[in-house]
């Protein structure tokens, strides 16, 4: 019983309820119902909950949605970044396993010579009496536990869960991004194929115009002079496709590198600008909405929760550290005996630390969590901001896209009817050479136009898709 009694106030102790230091996180306010993005897309942009899941596929290419789908699953970058997320993870169950008993077992055997001396024996007071030599055996274990009375381990637990809570955000960024990355890149393929293949026709419109001159000077209607004018023009034509093709390699093998493979191991793709279907209008996040799902704002808001952790853990440091545990050792001198209970022997104890004098370093290190959470939270405020001003800069991209895209495509018709016609003109002899190669240069550059004209409009909406678009995370798993 009166054993018993002993363990009262040890338990009394254990049974204290943790006193967390430090500030507690707040979640930052939403945006002001004022806040917004200034521009509405012209139209194409339907302002809600945002994109959700495979955004691609609004692209409506299965070819695109393979492709996206097997980046995510080999890109390299993308398995680095699934490997410190695991790590992130461990690491909470690391620092979550501080909060339980600790419970060490040890074993020893040794084999000893006593020194009587040392024990206040005079060995020449005691003629014929050495100092013994002995074997013992030794088994035993311990517990000890950290009361944790004002929080540090809590505080600490709290702080490695919002890293990893951000590493998990910035691992749905770089899914989002590696994911953006191939659909504009496969645009930009799509793009470069198109513009090499308007060159393409450009060449074989000129190549019409060196024999239409040449047939005139046959017949005595035209000079020399016209020729070497439209074949110079067939040869300007004709040096812009090694560029395109290059740029075209260049594109490839980037996509490659997107996808894991080596540009050798990349089938042929032939994707045209025509065969991907734009949404007639692209859902895009609300601020209040785009705060609560974008991964770099999410991550940056866990960074600051991890942040403010870290103050509670610095300020704990302050405060004494109470640890209680207990101890049972068996030891005999020979090794059968070593668990018989006339060996045994055991401890019950509490110990208390506490910081009196260490040069400032413990307040010096409180004031730089303090510091730190302020740093913190002003990338938060400016990481929203420039997600608003991303989100702002593509809606205005989409209305200027909408508009520009409709005079390439007059400008195009016109020119097309212009070349024609001044080729009808030349060939009764109504106009000159030079009127039909300045109507072959005007079409060639509203053809290209138009191309490039295409082509912003649709990496602009693909770009809109991932600044709105919210992250990923495998299996659905967060921290």
């Amino acid at each position: 019983m009166r054993r018993s009694l002993r363990l009262v106030p040890l338990v009394a102790a254990l049974l204290v309820p943790a006193c967390k230091q430090g500030p507690d996180f707040a979640r930052p306010a939403p945006p002001a119902a004022s806040a917004g993005y200034g521009q509405t897309g012209a139209g194409r942009a339907l302002l809600a909950e945002g994109p959700q899941g495979k955004w691609w596929e609004a692209f409506g290419s299965a070819e695109l949605n393979a492709l996206v789908e097997q980046a995510l699953a080999h890109n390299p970058s993308l398995a680095a970044s699934n490997a410190t997320l695991e790590a992130a993870r461990q690491r909470i169950r690391e620092v979550a396993g501080r909060s339980l008993p600790q419970v060490d077992a040890n074993a020893r055997a040794e084999h000893e010579k006593i020194n009587l001396a040392a024990f206040g024996f005079d060995p020449s007071t005691f003629p014929g009496i050495t100092n013994p030599e002995l074997e013992l055996y030794t088994v035993g274990s311990g517990v000890t536990y950290d009361l944790d009375l004002f929080g540090r381990n809590a505080r600490a637990l709290e702080q490695v869960r919002a890293q990893a809570e951000a590493q998990a955000h910035q691992t749905a960024a770089a899914h989002l991004t590696i994911a953006g990355r191939v659909v504009t890149q496969v645009l930009t393929i799509a793009a470069l194929g198109d513009r090499l293949a308007a060159v393409n026709q450009l060449v074989d419109a000129g190549t019409r115009n060196v024999k239409l001159t040449d047939a005139r000077r046959i017949a005595g209607e035209g000079t020399l002079v016209e020729v070497l004018a439209a074949q110079s023009r067939l040869s300007e034509e004709r040096a812009q496709i090694p560029g395109l093709e290059q740029q075209l390699a260049e594109a490839r093998a980037m996509l490659a590198v997107l996808l894991g493979i080596s540009p050798a191991e990349l089938p042929a793709t032939r994707f045209s600008l025509s065969t991907f279907r734009l949404p007639s209008q692209v859902p895009v996040a609300l601020p209040s909405a785009l705060v609560h799902k974008r991964p770099d704002i999410l991550s940056a808001e866990a960074r600051l929760h991890a942040a403010t952790a870290a103050v509670g853990v610095a300020t704990a440091e302050l405060y004494p550290n109470v640890t209680i545990g207990a101890n049972l050792s068996q030891s005999a001198p020979h090794l059968a005996d070593v668990f018989s209970s006339g060996f045994r022997g055991f401890d019950l104890f509490a110990g208390a630390t506490a910081p009196i004098f260490h040069g400032g370093t413990l307040r010096a290190r409180k004031r730089g969590a303090e510091a730190e959470a302020r740093a913190a939270a002003a990338t938060y405020r400016q990481t929203v901001l420039e997600a608003f001003g991303q989100v702002s800069t593509l809606l205005s991209a989409l209305d200027t896209d909408a508009r520009a895209l409709a005079a390439e495509r007059e400008s195009a018709s016109l020119a097309e009817r212009s070349l024609d016609l001044s080729r009808k003109s030349y060939q009764i002899g109504n106009s000159g050479v030079l009127q039909v190669l300045e109507a072959t240069r005007a079409n060639e550059r509203a053809r290209l136009a138009l191309v490039d004209a295409q082509a912003r409009q649709a990496l602009d909406t693909a770009r809109l898709y991932v600044a709105t678009a919210g992250g990923w995370l495998e299996d659905g798993a967060t921290p």
